[in-house]
């Protein structure tokens, strides 16, 4: 089963940061049952900040680039995931090369700060032996509203 966990991308910095978002849904098909009703699974949040920092690398290399999971150095979950809470994905650049990306983000819902990462660490792949270059574009067009980086 494929998630695809951001919905929209606010803002990106090309190879500095991005802002996304991802709105839950009860109709989801990855809630589980927790001590006050269904929860979004803390290493799905996790996977939505990693999504939004594929986004960045793609989007910061003309969509040539893709990253690909390699470790995360640290990571708190804080807080529980409801449906309907509305996840804000902030994810900056610590460093990157041709070869490797490392990360840094947060999730919030509202001002409640869900899950802290560091040392988000992912491999850079050529883009186009995992996805088509022209959906991804596509794709990106509309997480953006084809807002361009600065």
């Amino acid at each position: 089963m494929r998630f695809h966990l951001v919905d929209r991308i606010d803002s990106w910095e090309s190879n500095r940061r991005i802002v996304g978002r991802k709105v839950t849904s009860g109709t989801e098909q990855f809630w589980r049952a927790g001590l006050t009703g269904p929860v979004m699974p803390p290493p799905l949040v996790l996977e939505a900040l990693c999504q939004a920092g594929t986004w960045l690398v793609m989007m910061s290399s003309g969509h040539r680039k893709r990253a690909a999971l390699l470790s995360v150095g640290e990571v708190s979950f804080l807080g529980d995931v409801t449906p309907g809470d509305v996840l804000l994905l902030d994810g900056t650049v610590v460093s990157i090369s041709d070869e490797v990306a490392v990360l840094d983000g947060t999730v919030s819902v509202g001002e409640r700060t869900v899950l802290t990462a560091t040392s988000i660490m992912c491999a850079l792949i050529d883009a186009e032996r995992l996805d088509d270059p022209v959906a991804t574009a596509r794709m990106a067009d509309q997480l953006t509203g084809a807002v361009s980086a600065p």
